[in-house]
């Protein structure tokens, strides 16, 4: 490799490219990380963390409202002020970028500012300089992709959504993936008149179906604005804010609209269509199990490749490839199975494994084991919102395939019950665990009946 002026290269400075940069430097390769926008990607700058910030703040609008029932009397009604959420946002999100490059300058890797450009299999160029790597990482991930309609220039995504200058008191979310399904629930919390629209007969799709249409149940009891089998024909400015038209022939006046349309691999400018790089029908990065492109000496991790976008997917993809190529210990394939996520919707979904719909098609024969209640905390607060929790279960070998929770904390119950969907337990596993009382999690292991087979 001494041809070479590093022995990996990155491009993109996100949670799998840093994550790569940093142990593979740790095994003693050469390391340089190219950036051309923020340290931590969109994860840390533009989703997760500022999502989850802004989450946690539309939760307080129920949290006031619940605390009466235990005694608290509170101004009424509170005030929210946009610009002090929008601005320690920012603040923390400055934090967290002086963090990511600490940690590369203290792993000893290189950080080149600038749009990195692939010129051939082992050469890269920033701002007019070239280098030379025996290995060249795509860690660059997603872009926010708007369709094309009459009026999609008065969109905004969800790179510029956190940053409003002005709160919208009437807002619009186009679209029916988790993100679209969020940002409803956090503007609806922050106090908007919230309205989501989306094409399909109901969002979420690939989530099991009874956790889709629970939240339905539940997002519209909170007071979001559902409108299906619909979409945004135009969107025309007006006095009054955005006059947006539908395709239904419904029209709304909002304030703001945030296109949550899905989003596309980040590859323009980077010179990988020039070298014929193989891509996935979705336009993604083709990649192998040791993450190599069709060029070998090019790899790629994380959103780009077409994978579940997620984190700590990425995370571990960095941490297979670097074992893969730059360390000497045995490193199997990545397990895509079992992988936990939430939607930090308002109520909070979780879930790991097969869906109920995925678990018919798999297995032979099913049972599933649900229940709907009433936590013990809206016994008093006088909330009517409702807790969903679901394990799917493999009839011939007992072993849960399935965990799903729609209420608070769903994300953070989730993480645990993973733990034993991973590992391959047995509902006589599950049903063995002794509660902990009083805990809405407890109903995970005292479900003893099938709701249906």
């Amino acid at each position: 490799m001494s041809d070479f002026d590093y022995d990996l290269f990155v491009i993109g400075a996100g949670s799998g490219g840093v994550r790569a940069a940093r142990t593979a430097a740790a095994t003693g390769a050469r390391v340089a990380v190219a950036e051309d926008r923020y340290l931590g990607g969109t994860c840390v700058n533009v989703g997760c963390v500022p999502k989850k910030l802004y989450s946690y703040a539309a939760h307080f609008h129920d949290a006031f409202e619940d605390a009466s029932g235990f005694g608290w009397q509170l101004p009424q009604p509170p005030r929210f002020d946009w610009p002090t959420l929008r601005d320690n946002k920012i603040r923390e999100i400055k934090r967290l970028n002086d963090i990511y490059g600490r940690l590369l300058e203290n792993a000893g890797v290189r950080l080149i500012h600038g749009r990195a450009r692939v010129v051939d299999a082992h050469c890269i160029e920033v701002d007019g300089e070239r280098y030379r790597a025996a290995k060249i990482l795509v860690a660059v991930g997603g872009w926010p992709w708007v369709p094309e309609f009459p009026g999609r220039e008065h969109t905004v995504t969800s790179n510029e959504v956190f940053d409003l200058e002005r709160f919208p008191e009437r807002f619009l979310v186009l679209g029916g993936g988790y993100i679209a399904v969020e940002f409803a629930s956090i503007f609806n919390g922050l106090g908007c008149e919230t309205h989501l629209v989306y094409r399909g007969e109901l969002f979420l799709r690939g989530f099991d179906r009874e956790v889709r249409e629970f939240t339905r149940e539940q997002m519209a009891a909170k007071g979001v604005n559902l409108h299906f089998e619909t979409n945004v024909e135009r969107i025309d400015k007006v006095a009054g804010g955005l006059q947006v038209s539908l395709t239904n022939g419904e029209t709304l006046e909002v304030d703001a609209v945030l296109a949550a349309t899905g989003r596309r691999p980040n590859l323009t400018g980077l010179g990988l269509d020039v070298l014929d790089v193989a891509l996935n029908p979705d336009g993604t990065l083709k990649v192998n199990e040791r993450f190599e492109t069709s060029v070998p000496s090019i790899l790629a991790i994380g959103d780009v490749t077409g994978g579940p976008e997620l984190t700590p997917v990425a995370l571990a993809e960095a941490m297979h490839l670097v074992r893969q190529h730059f360390d000497d210990a045995p490193s199997t394939a990545m397990d895509y199975r079992n992988i936990a996520t939430a939607v930090f919707c308002h109520p909070n979904i979780g879930t790991v494994g097969l869906s109920e719909e995925q678990a018919r098609e798999q297995c032979e024969a099913i049972r599933v084991y649900r229940t709907d209640f009433r936590p013990m905390k809206h016994t008093l607060s006088g909330s009517a919102e409702r807790c969903l929790m679901k394990l799917v279960v493999d009839d011939a070998s007992d072993v849960v395939v399935g965990a799903h929770m729609v209420g608070e904390e769903a994300g953070e119950l989730i993480q645990g019950i993973a733990i034993a969907v991973k590992a391959g337990l047995t509902k006589a596993d599950f049903d063995a665990t002794i509660g902990i009382h009083p805990t809405g999690a407890e109903e995970f292991v005292t479900m003893r009946t099938p709701s249906r087979t």
